[in-house]
């Protein structure tokens, strides 16, 4: 006889047991990755076979496809990845998600107790970053497995209930109606549960114990593939319109692909039974059947890999379609990091190779903010106000990035599981930001002395204007030197850099005495002298937060 509720909690526990489970996998799989989901992202170029090997490696450490697709959304909607790269990555991440129908399928749960006995005291108290994280993955899996075992134990009664075997009649997967039914309920349960994972091993932990046969179950996960779309969905409200496309690409090929397969379901489910060896029907003398998981793992497999084999060729096609649905809208300035959901929803190292890239592209506002301040310094006074209106905006633009940056990344590293090497990098990475919006507020300053002689009507000396044309420009080189260290993550050397600082030290000195000079002959006025004076302390302050900028990037590359 069913007991509702009790068969209820053990259910939902179970669950829980399993959702927790993956989550450690995915944390201490990240940490073992080192830099490489880092490296890989950074890989990810026009090549679509190379974007859907990145897709599958990063969602087989990550062990969530909506874990790996919202990454992608996010980077399309921060323009740092284009929509035909961003459907590649999609494609593979659909690849690697099925990796955990396989780990079910492995049937060792009554081994999950022993697996998390070895691990968690490694785990909990080995100072050794590495053996600790190896050790949670032994946690994770045995999780996992346990979590599956107690699911499955509490689904038992449910394969001699007759109610729920009259209703398991009707959705069969024998007819269409019954199949799109199933469809339907994976579909919706995954939109719920927030992970196709969890709905895998729910669907196996049913068909495991009887419950429901193969074809439900593969109805069922069909379902779940359009029913993991839906995360995807909702992190692309509120983004660019190539975020959006980028979800809708997710959704439009798995509903393509379930829709084929539904077409031609009883074949497809044949021939899943032709390739995996065992009876899926089998009975063992514990009431289970042994071989099913490993059908449905299958069934989930050639799914994803036939419908991304079939796709590859057309992405060029998917991407003109999802724009034609998702037309171009007039969006604002691209100005700050449009990252999207919550930082604790994507891995560290994902969320860290999203900042450098961001710190890439305020270093470049930045450095075309002193490119203007260059061109407002020349003495064409037609021209001046085009190039102070672009500093002043350049400078609100990297205010807006200081501040998003530094709220992501210290959100980053509260939410998720950082080592220390990304903690040091996420510190470097905030103090990075702020020393370029300090940088960006001086070459405002430095317009504003420049607007303060035009209103007074002064003037320097043709000797005062080429010391601060000359210095400027060597100020300006400096700070492209550096800046080398986030464009393309590449150390000065410090002997280099810090001698070049001295040497600028040493020129603004020099630049001061002869100011001094032309001030006690009379070629520069008092007030004009004082101006003077402040330009000359701006661009010193651009050098000293040029250094502090090197420092702040010294070993994060």
């Amino acid at each position: 006889m069913i007991e509702p509720f009790k068969m209820g909690y053990t259910a939902i526990g179970g669950l829980g047991v399993f959702i927790i489970g993956m989550k450690y996998l995915s944390d201490s799989l990240q940490m073992l990755s080192g830099g490489l989901i880092r490296k890989a992202i950074a890989s990810v170029t026009s090549n679509r076979f190379l974007a859907v090997i990145v897709g599958l490696g990063i969602t087989c450490f990550v062990q969530s496809s909506s874990i790996t697709t919202v990454m992608v959304v996010g980077l399309v909607n921060a323009s740092l990845m284009e929509l035909t790269q961003a459907i590649g990555v999609i494609l593979g991440a659909n690849i690697g998600t099925t990796i955990t129908g396989w780990i079910l399928a492995v049937k060792v749960g009554k081994y999950g107790l022993l697996l998390i006995a070895l691990g968690v005291f490694p785990m909990l108290f080995m100072k050794n970053e590495r053996i600790s994280a190896t050790a949670k993955v032994f946690v994770a899996l045995g999780m996992i497995f346990f979590g599956l075992e107690i699911m499955s134990g509490a689904f038992k009664p449910l394969r001699s209930d007759e109610g729920f075997m009259n209703l398991m009649l009707t959705l069969d997967a024998q007819s269409l109606f019954s199949i799109l039914g199933c469809v339907a309920i994976g579909c919706l349960m995954t939109m719920v549960i927030q992970s196709s994972s969890a709905m895998l091993g729910i669907t196996i932990a049913l068909a495991g114990t009887g419950a429901i046969p193969l074809h439900t179950a593969i109805a069922l996960v069909m379902g779940e593939n359009i029913g993991t779309t839906i995360t995807a969905q909702l992190a692309a409200i509120g983004g660019t319109t190539g975020a959006k496309r980028a979800a809708m690409a997710h959704t439009i090929f798995n509903v393509l692909g379930v829709v084929i397969i539904v077409a031609a379901f009883s074949f497809y489910v044949s021939m899943i039974e032709t390739f995996v060896p065992g009876d899926a029907s089998l009975v063992d003398a514990d009431g289970n059947r042994p071989y099913i998981a490993a059908h449905i793992a299958m069934g989930h497999t050639f799914f994803n890999v036939t419908a991304t084999l079939v796709m590859l060729p057309f992405l060029n096609q998917l991407a003109s379609l999802v724009c034609r649905i998702v037309p171009e809208k007039a969006e604002s300035g691209k100005v700050s990091f449009k990252y999207i959901g919550a930082p604790g929803s994507m891995p560290v190292a994902m969320g860290i190779s999203m900042v450098t890239e961001e710190l890439k592209r305020m270093q470049g506002r930045v450095h075309k903010a002193l490119r203007h301040t260059r061109s407002f310094l020349q003495r064409d006074l037609k021209k001046r106000d085009k190039f102070y209106r672009k500093v002043t905006k350049l400078e609100d633009e990297t205010d807006v990035m200081q501040s998003e940056i530094t709220t992501f990344t210290v959100t980053l590293m509260q939410a998720g599981s950082a080592t220390a090497e990304q903690s040091d990098l996420a510190y470097g990475y905030i103090r990075a930001a702020d020393e370029l919006e300090s940088i960006a507020d001086y070459a405002a300053s430095f317009c504003s002395y420049i607007r303060r002689l035009d209103k007074n009507e002064l003037d320097f000396s043709e000797d005062g204007w080429k010391d601060l044309n000359h210095f400027f420009q060597e100020i300006f080189n400096f700070f492209a030197m550096v800046g080398k260290t986030v464009s393309i993550c590449d150390i000065n050397s410090q002997d280099s850099v810090y001698n070049e600082a001295t040497r600028l030290n040493d020129l603004a000195d020099e630049i001061r005495k002869s100011h001094l000079k032309r001030m006690k002959n009379g070629s520069c006025t008092a007030h004009a002298a004082l101006t003077f004076s402040d330009m000359i302390v701006a661009l010193r302050r651009i050098k000293n937060h040029t250094v502090n900028l090197y420092e702040a990037l010294d070993g994060t590359a």
